[in-house]
């Protein structure tokens, strides 16, 4: 903020180096107004705090120049009042120091940092339900995953889209996929929509500039990002991690069954080949070293596995190892990973004050026979929306704050994460766009609490298949090629056969197997016809906000995804 012949000006530096001013208002220059040369040198000190891309705090901000504004209008006759504007500009820069996000919001940061938690999210692709010795499986063997779990929560309800691209985007941005525009995307090569609803290489889409992405919220309060893995938010230069939040970057574009398949450092493509084997090995390396490097600031990692998707792949320290074969060597070496993670962690002297998120981006490819995974016991898997397909493993651990041994049965969502995060890093999620997450810090937290999350819409694409509310899920009437998209046959003949709506009650009946909408055998009477009522009406709620393209209704409050003009 300077004062310059009379007029008020506010600068500041959004991401990207460009400059704003925006005249707050033109004063009168005031009379016997002779600054001190300690005043001077707090005038100083503020512009060149904006001028190093950093802003005051936004209520502190608004409330400085505010009063700033009526103090250089007043009739000056004696010091005091040289100390009030200089009182109020140091609470301001002693209040917080802000960065600009993309959309202009600010949030202030603590000057205790040691109080703000780091972040490291681990990311499995294609994990199945069933595929973690915490949830079940007695071939696969995962002990750093099963001691996260008894450290911390495991999450037995927790949810992501059907397949990679649009569950990524979804914790990237705190919406469901269609919101950020990755719902039926159109294949760049053919024009048609992608069944499956991922990315391909040389696509002209990906992530919009526009959206607030989860590191951009962090760095926004003083966060060092790094991200390690595969992306699969657009292979184009302008998609690249770098250029949407995070510091570093190491990792591939896309999934390992995609070519051309190549690393990349920040923007450069790297003459390394990948070796599909020692993926794994390759991304715990760039991990461990990007946390050994973190001293001074609180840091948020995603590392994003591309094990266990096809064509799974293992180092000869864990191949021909697992009694669940080949995908099973390459669970237990995530697995391994993850404990390497923990190890460096602590080795910085950080685990207590370090949340650790593992997940899968969603349910296990099926149709992969033995070296895809199990989904035991619910229905079907990726690329369906059955709770196969999109219910996942989860588990967290935050030694000073989350109670050990902790179950939530309650409903989340990898979309919850970037609420989460910013509320536990004292950031703001931007206000000017709907963001569909919820904060469940208090889940976490607290040894009873409860997830606030009480729902979740079933979304493939902008096709709307069903919702989900307490224990009750509605399927809404379908087609059987939406059973699960990867299903091999006659794709023109399986759209056309009609699949009736179905209501599950999730507790009693998790594998989706006896559908309780109809008194049976006549079928006219619903069983449960308040339940039914009050899951049409969530239903015809989120078409009026989301659309659905199953039914023709074209949402309202849908964003474009990068690439496609407004």
């Amino acid at each position: 903020m300077t004062v310059d012949g009379g007029k008020l000006v506010r600068s500041a530096h959004v991401e990207g180096g460009s400059k704003l001013h925006a005249v707050q208002g033109v004063l009168p220059r005031p009379q016997c107004f002779a600054p001190s040369s300690g005043f001077c040198r707090i005038l100083i000190k503020a512009k060149l705090l904006f001028d190093s891309k950093l802003s005051l705090a936004a209520n502190s901000l608004s409330i400085s120049e505010g009063s700033l504004m009526m103090l250089l209008q007043l009739p000056i006759g004696n010091k005091c009042l040289l100390f009030l504007i200089a009182a109020v500009l140091t609470s301001s820069l002693c209040a917080g120091q802000t960065t600009l996000t993309k959309a202009g919001a600010a949030s202030s940061t603590s000057a205790d940092e040691p109080s703000r938690p780091n972040f490291i999210v681990i990311l499995a692709d294609d994990l199945g339900y069933n595929d973690l010795g915490c949830f079940g499986s007695r071939l696969i063997k995962t002990p750093n995953l099963d001691k996260i779990a008894a450290d911390g929560v495991r999450f037995t309800d927790f949810y992501c889209a059907p397949s990679c691209t649009p569950s990524r985007a979804a914790l990237m941005t705190g919406c469901y996929p269609c919101r950020t525009g990755f719902g039926d995307i159109l294949n760049t090569f053919n024009g048609r929509r992608s069944p499956s609803g991922v990315l391909h290489p040389d696509s002209q889409y990906g992530i919009n500039a526009a959206e607030n992405t989860l590191p951009e919220i962090l760095k926004s309060t003083g966060y060092s990002t790094g991200m390690v893995g595969k992306w699969h938010l657009g292979d184009a230069e302008q998609y690249n991690p770098v250029h949407n939040g995070f510091d570093d970057y190491f990792g591939v574009p896309y999934s390992n069954d995609m070519k051309p398949f190549y690393f990349l450092r920040g923007t450069e493509r790297l003459q390394e080949t990948p070796d599909n084997d020692l993926l794994t090995q390759r991304f715990t390396q760039e991990a461990v070293k990007f946390i050994r490097k973190q001293k001074d600031k609180p840091f948020f990692l995603y590392l994003a596995h591309c094990m266990p998707h096809v064509p799974v792949g293992a180092s000869p320290a864990f191949k021909g190892k697992s009694a669940r074969g080949p995908y099973g060597d390459a669970v237990e070496e995530v697995d391994w990973s993850v404990g390497e993670v923990v190890k460096a962690v602590a080795d910085i002297g950080a685990e207590d004050n370090t949340l650790i998120v593992f997940l899968s981006d969603n349910g296990p490819w099926l149709a992969r026979s033995e070296t895809g995974g199990s989904a035991t016991p619910l229905r079907n898997g990726k690329g369906s929306t059955y709770e196969g397909g999109v219910r996942v493993p989860c588990v967290m651990k935050w030694p000073a704050k989350i109670p050990a041994g902790k179950v939530s049965h309650g409903i989340a969502a990898n979309m919850d994460l970037l609420p989460t995060f910013a509320a536990l890093a004292g950031a703001k999620v931007p206000a000017n766009r709907k963001i569909d997450g919820i904060d469940i810090s208090a889940l976490l937290l607290k040894p009873e609490g409860k997830s606030p999350r009480q729902s979740f819409l079933y979304y493939f694409g902008n096709q709307l298949h069903g919702v989900r509310s307490g224990e009750w899920k509605l399927r809404l009437k379908n087609n059987l090629l939406n059973e699960d998209v990867y299903r091999q046959g006659d794709l023109e003949m399986l759209e056309k056969v009609e699949m009736p709506a179905a209501l599950y009650n999730l507790t009693n009946d998790p594998g989706e197997q006896k559908s309780v909408l109809w008194d049976r055998p006549n079928q006219k009477k619903q069983t449960h016809p308040r339940v039914s009522k009050h899951l049409n009406e969530m239903i015809g709620k989120a078409r009026n906000d989301l659309g659905d393209s199953l039914t023709g209704v074209k949402g309202p409050n849908l964003r474009p995804i990068g690439g496609v003009e407004k």
